[in-house]
């Protein structure tokens, strides 16, 4: 009895061993089988800051896992949602409403990684519609009949949120304003705002010290006190860092912790990516955090395929 029991035991703790041994391969395995890795970032600025933008964010990635790294850019938020979708890229940074978007147009093929935590221990962001401030403006029934041009159709804060929202509170998108126009990116509407193109924008602000707005003042594209918010959206769950489900679980886990130690690890390429110095680390996520921004893309979808538009 006892030869038996040591002999089972001998088998478990080879087993264990075993099991270790198979992890630490598949986990060494993975960059093996890939010869570069490739993450998206949405339109919601001109192509070349974003690039720059996250140019030593890539720098940091490639010597963390030792591959060639790439950045896709496209000019829409679904070119980025496509190319996840298509497996030509492995990552994407992504909003909440284009994370939705992606989780839906390949049938729960994508995984949320982590998002972003502010120095208040704060998870989210808002939706703003903003005007010139020097326009009269002031609340949103000084916009009835005029125009208000929205993101993207994938955007959360450039179009989901505040047309969801707007509707809920009465101001009904498709009749109110004049017009309702797609700016194409973040930047493209408050310039649109700025120069008189559009009477209001759908944009986003973290806090009064960070947002589009700000952004744009800091890299000298808008002076400061011309485009003024006027509206601000319940808060919004920040968009996650989104990784393809059929990757390699070991894969997902190593990008994941990188992501989670740029901050300590390289602080300029962490600065310069999120440029919000008030963004000061990530936070683990799963998609049932982001539940409700696909029950809402929803919801707006079957009332625009009721009126038929």
């Amino acid at each position: 009895m006892l030869r038996r029991a040591f002999l089972g035991g001998t088998a478990l703790a080879a087993a264990l061993i075993a099991g270790v041994t198979l992890q630490t391969a598949e986990a060494a395995d993975w960059k093996s089988d890939f010869k570069e890795l490739r993450f998206g970032i949405l339109s919601g600025e001109n192509e070349k800051d974003r690039i720059q933008r996250y140019a030593k964010f890539k720098e940091y990635l490639e010597k963390e896992t030792g591959l060639p790294v790439k950045i896709y850019t496209a000019s829409s938020y679904d070119g980025v949602i496509q190319a996840i979708a298509a497996d030509q890229i492995e990552f994407a940074f992504f909003g909440s409403s284009s994370y939705a978007a992606a989780y839906t147009e390949t049938e729960g093929g994508v995984e949320p990684l982590v998002s972003r935590k502010q120095a208040d221990g704060s998870t989210g962001y808002y939706s703003i519609v903003a005007v010139r401030c020097d326009s009269g403006y002031e609340k949103i029934e000084d916009l009835q009949g005029k125009t208000l041009a929205f993101a993207d159709p994938d955007s959360t804060s450039g179009y989901a949120v505040p047309y969801y929202n707007l509707l809920k509170q009465g101001y009904d998108p498709e009749t109110y304003f004049a017009a309702t126009p797609f700016s194409g990116a973040h930047e493209t509407g408050v310039l649109g705002v700025s120069n008189g193109q559009f009477d209001a924008a759908a944009t986003y602000m973290t806090n009064e010290e960070s947002g589009i707005i700000q952004r744009m003042v800091n890299k000298g594209m808008l002076q400061e006190g011309v485009v003024c918010p006027i509206w601000k959206s319940p808060e919004i769950t920040s968009g996650p860092f989104t990784a393809r489900k059929n990757l390699p679980g070991a894969m997902k886990e190593d990008v994941a912790t990188m992501l989670m130690e740029i901050p300590q690890k390289d602080p300029e390429a962490f600065a310069a990516m999120t440029a919000n110095p008030k963004q000061v680390g990530w936070i683990r996520v799963n998609h049932e955090r982001y539940d409700w921004i696909v029950e809402m893309r929803e919801e707006i979808r079957k009332i625009r395929r009721n009126r038929g538009s």
